[in-house]
C-alpha cells in the first residue's frame, strides 16, 4: 500500500509537471511522419499539437433540371451550342480591346493611336473572314449580347469609339438587314439560359 501510494504521487507530479511545461510554450509536438509524407501542407495549433490541412477548391452543385417536353430540352441543346460556338469569339474582343484601350493610354501621339486601332481593326477582320463569317444568324446575334456582357459595351459602341459614328450606323444597317442588331445588350434576368451555360462551361474556373 505504501509503494502504491508512492506511485501515485509521482504520477500526479509528473502530470503536474507537463501540463506546466506545455503553459509555459514549449515546442508544439508535431504528428510523427511516415517516410512517404512529403507534401508540404498548411497546418494549426490545436494545444500544443500541430493539425496539418489542406485547402480544397469550390465545389459548385448544380441541381438537374426537369424539361417539361423533349422539344424543350432539345432546344436548350442548340442554345448551348450556340452559346459554346460563339464563347471564344466574344472572349477574344474582350482581350483584344482591352489591350487597346491599354495601348491608347500611353500612347500621346494621334498618329500613333489611329495605327494601334487599325491594327486592332484588321486583327478583328482577319477573325471576321476566316471564321465568324460562317456563324448562323441565331449564333450571330448571341455574339453581340455576349460581346456587350464580356466588354460592357454593345458592338455598336466598340465600332463608334474605333470607327466613328457613320461607320457604326453603317455596319448597323447592315446588321440589321441579315438579323442582327449590334446594340444588342446582356440581360441576366433575361438571358438566364446563357448565364446559366457559361457559369457551368468551365471558362472562368482558375
Amino acid at each position: 500500500m505504501k509503494y502504491s501510494r508512492l506511485f501515485i504521487l509521482i504520477i500526479v507530479m509528473f502530470l503536474g509537471t507537463a501540463v506546466k511545461a506545455q503553459e509555459t510554450g514549449t515546442p508544439p509536438i508535431w504528428p510523427k511522419l511516415g517516410k512517404n509524407d512529403t507534401i508540404r501542407v498548411a497546418a494549426t495549433n490545436d494545444n500544443g499539437y500541430m493539425i496539418p490541412w489542406i485547402g480544397l477548391q469550390e465545389v459548385v452543385i448544380y441541381g438537374q433540371r426537369i424539361w417539361k417536353s423533349a422539344a424543350d430540352q432539345a432546344a436548350y441543346n442548340r442554345l448551348k451550342y450556340n452559346v459554346l460556338k460563339v464563347m471564344p469569339y466574344a472572349l477574344f474582343a474582350k482581350r483584344r480591346y482591352e489591350q487597346l484601350e491599354r495601348d491608347l493610354a500611353t500612347v500621346a501621339d494621334k498618329k500613333e493611336q489611329k495605327r494601334l486601332v487599325k491594327e486592332c481593326d484588321a486583327e478583328i477582320k482577319q477573325m471576321f473572314n476566316t471564321e465568324i463569317k460562317e456563324l448562323t444568324i441565331t449564333q450571330g446575334q448571341i455574339l453581340t449580347k455576349l460581346i456587350d456582357r464580356e466588354v460592357g459595351r454593345t458592338t455598336f459602341d466598340i465600332v463608334k469609339q474605333t470607327k466613328g459614328g457613320f461607320a457604326a450606323f453603317s455596319y448597323q444597317l447592315i446588321a440589321r438587314v441579315v438579323g442582327h442588331n449590334l446594340k444588342s445588350t446582356y440581360d441576366v434576368s433575361v438571358d438566364r439560359d446563357i448565364e446559366s451555360i457559361i457559369v457551368s462551361s468551365g471558362y472562368y474556373q482558375n
